[in-house]
């Protein structure tokens, strides 16, 4: 019941742009036949941006995850983890928004290094 509580608050207060950022990002990486497969990977973790409570990132991979995410921290990383530090931030000014700024920070790791990443 928390969980899908705090999943509602959660879209309403900074899930729904950020789960919206990383469906742009898969949509523009989707444009190229070589940039599908970092596009899905943007879709998958759109949809734990939009519902992120309740839900668990474990990282693992190997060479192919490091080379992967060297080549999106370039093109898409950074503006996604300073999206989500910003909202986090503002979210963190208040004893209340804390839980939800804690999760933004989670997405903001998730933004660097999302390959090799798995949601439970």
């Amino acid at each position: 019941m928390m969980g899908c509580l705090g999943n509602l608050l959660w879209f309403v207060f900074g899930g729904a742009i950020s789960g919206l950022s990383w469906c742009l990002a898969g949509c523009l990486w989707c444009v190229t036949i070589v940039g599908i497969p970092i596009g899905m990977q943007c879709f998958k973790f759109a949809s734990l941006s939009f519902f992120p409570f309740g839900k668990e990132v474990h990282y693992g991979g190997g060479m192919p995850s490091l080379l992967l995410n060297i080549v999106w921290l370039l093109a898409s990383g950074v503006p996604l983890a300073i999206e989500h530090l910003a909202i986090g931030a503002v979210l963190c000014v208040t004893i209340i928004g804390i839980p939800f700024g804690m999760q933004q920070f989670k997405l903001a790791k998730l933004a660097l290094m999302p390959f090799g990443a798995a949601v439970y």
